[in-house]
C-alpha cells in the first residue's frame, strides 16, 4: 500500500467563551470528544478525505469556560490497497498524521482568544479505541 499525503485544510474552527463561574479549588475537566469521518471521491478511488474533529462543549452538568469545535480534513492519495486490513491501516495512519495539526489548531485557537492555550495531549498510539486492536496486530505490540 502506498499513501501520499496531499495536504490539509480547516473545515471548521470555532471558539466561544462561556461566562461560567468556576471555583478556584474545582478541577476543570475539559474532556475533548474526538470523531473521524473517511470519504472517498466518487470518480477517483485513490483520493481519500479524512476529517478529524475535536469538540469541547459546556453543559449544565459539566460547565466549561469555553466551547471549541475544530475539524481538519487531510487529503490522501492511496494506491495498492489489497484488503480491508490495509484500508483500516490507512485510516489509522491518516489519523496519526492529522492529529498533530489538530493539536496545533486547538492551541492556536485558544491562544488567539487571549486565554491560556489549551494543549491537547500527545498521543503516540491510536487515537480511537476501535483502532487499538488493529494497531496492536499491525505493529505486534499490546496497547492495553
Amino acid at each position: 500500500m502506498k499513501i501520499d499525503f496531499k495536504g490539509i485544510t480547516a473545515e471548521e474552527l470555532s471558539f466561544k467563551i462561556n461566562r461560567v463561574r468556576l471555583n478556584p479549588e474545582d478541577k476543570l475537566d475539559i474532556k475533548p470528544q474526538f470523531s473521524r469521518q473517511v470519504r472517498k471521491v466518487n470518480n477517483n478511488e485513490k483520493l481519500n478525505f479524512v476529517a478529524l474533529s475535536v469538540k469541547i462543549e459546556s453543559t449544565e452538568a459539566e460547565p466549561k469556560p469555553f466551547d471549541i469545535n475544530v475539524t481538519l480534513v487531510g487529503i490522501f492519495e492511496v494506491s495498492d490497497v489489497k484488503n480491508d486490513a490495509e484500508e483500516r491501516s490507512f485510516v489509522i495512519e491518516a489519523t496519526k498524521n492529522i492529529y498533530p495539526y489538530l493539536r496545533s489548531a486547538v492551541t492556536n485557537l485558544t491562544a488567539s482568544a487571549y486565554i491560556a492555550p489549551l494543549n491537547l495531549p500527545i498521543i503516540t498510539g491510536p487515537l480511537f479505541p476501535e483502532d487499538r486492536e488493529q494497531y496492536a496486530f499491525t505493529v505486534g505490540s499490546n496497547l492495553n
